[in-house]
């Protein structure tokens, strides 16, 4: 078995860099800690910290593909985010132009969640404490 400490930041590959760095910065409120251009990929890398914890690697390729499908494709689902007031985080959400799908109780934890889409339709999911 692998002795793994910690989960490392999550890598995104996004369409359009400037709008994705505004996103995960102003509306999400990441901080960034060190963005560096690679010339001979043409791409941008950006690392982002949420609470002092390093989460996420942005980075931008000249002509990405397209996600292929919703929340049912192989690979990442979405991404998760612990919020103490959700309908606060969706009015905050709404406020700023972005739908928002109706919050919903777990039927395990009876917990409220959500879900958004991200600029390039990548769900994000909003889980009240």
């Amino acid at each position: 078995m692998l002795q793994l400490s910690a989960l490392h930041p999550i890598a995104l590959i996004c369409s359009d860099y400037a709008l994705y760095k505004k996103f995960y910065t102003q509306v999400l409120g990441f901080k960034p800690i060190q963005e560096v251009y690679r010339a001979e990929r043409r791409s941008y890398k950006l690392d982002l910290k949420l609470n002092g914890t390093y989460l996420i690697e942005l980075f931008s390729f000249p002509v990405p593909p397209s996600r292929v499908t919703g929340l049912e494709a192989c690979g990442l689902r979405h991404l998760a985010f612990a919020v103490a007031d959700i309908q606060q985080e969706v009015q905050t959400l709404t406020n700023l132009g972005i739908k928002v799908e109706p919050i919903r109780v777990d039927e395990y934890t009876g917990k409220k969640f959500t879900f958004f889409s991200d600029p390039d339709e990548l769900p994000i999911e909003l889980y009240q404490n």
